[in-house]
């Protein structure tokens, strides 16, 4: 395994990227409303990551092995899809959550980071599952600092899940991110206290469960189109995602912006030093 140790100058433009998704994703907030196409938001990403930011769309052409290449801008993940939802044009309806999942590169750094949404009145359990999958990957992301394994991180958001009733996918993870879209290290969101690689000061990676609000088996979506995958038993599902620097004495959320979702209080009151947005 090769992971990459960012130096100042790769932090740096980390930090940037990574602010840069975070806008993008406030951006698109109030147009994520009912009668409004995931298309529709698409191409609202593209032209505001082309024209305004200057980035360029990581998904859009992204082709890992075993995989067409992915035609969209960003990923638009609805209700019961777990990831990977290509945009189209079903009009969201009052009710849905949604999941915005939008990488940017710029100057060949990549910022990811991904937010649910609730569109319109949704129910109490469909909005308790989107609060505790945020609070879940809050879990994970204030265990990191150096001589932490990626295993407590695991640890921490498994075991929280599952108290609150929930299920943690499986089949996908986080990973580490830089100079490439996908990195060493894979971050899982499940696993045992001590166990896998070792965090350094200078390495970035994301943290983004994916959450069931029933068994946490999955399948390929009905669209057959080789990206999304849905709940096998078609339960809801949630998912948040925040790209994270490994500090000397900590961590630095490297995907905050103005317009982030407040930040749990159980997180604020432990460190709140490092929890600054960005500039």
């Amino acid at each position: 395994m090769s992971i990459t140790i960012k130096d100042e100058a790769g932090i740096e433009g980390m930090r940037v990227a990574g602010r840069l998704a975070s806008e993008l994703l406030d951006y698109l907030t109030p147009f994520v409303k009912p009668g409004v196409t995931t298309n529709q938001i698409d191409k609202l990403a593209h032209d505001y990551m082309v024209q305004v930011q200057g980035t360029i769309p990581a998904t859009l052409g992204y082709q890992p092995p075993g995989y067409g290449p992915y035609p969209k801008s960003l990923c638009s993940s609805v209700n019961h899809q777990v990831c990977h939802g290509i945009p189209n044009d079903k009009p969201l309806k009052k009710g849905d959550i949604v999941n915005l999942d939008v990488t940017g590169i710029k100057d060949g750094w990549h910022g990811d980071s991904s937010r649910m949404f609730l569109v319109g009145e949704v129910s109490i359990a469909a909005k308790r599952l989107c609060q505790v999958t945020y609070e879940a990957m809050w879990q994970g992301i204030m265990r990191v600092k150096p001589g932490v394994r990626l295993g407590d991180i695991g640890f921490a958001i498994q075991t929280f899940t599952e108290k609150q009733g929930f299920t943690v996918v499986r089949e996908f993870c986080g990973h580490g991110i830089g100079v490439k879209f996908h990195e060493d290290p894979q971050v899982l969101h499940y696993g045992r206290p001590g166990t896998l690689e070792e965090l350094k000061p200078g390495m970035t990676f994301t943290i983004e469960p994916m959450i069931n609000i029933g068994r946490r088996d999955i399948k390929d979506g009905p669209e057959k189109d080789g990206w999304s995958i849905v709940t096998r038993d078609h339960s809801l599902s949630a998912q948040w995602e925040h790209t994270v620097l490994v500090t000397e004495t900590g961590y630095e959320v490297l995907t905050l912006s103005a317009g982030s979702p407040p930040i749990p209080a159980f997180v604020t009151q432990s460190n709140p030093a490092q929890l600054s947005v960005n500039a």
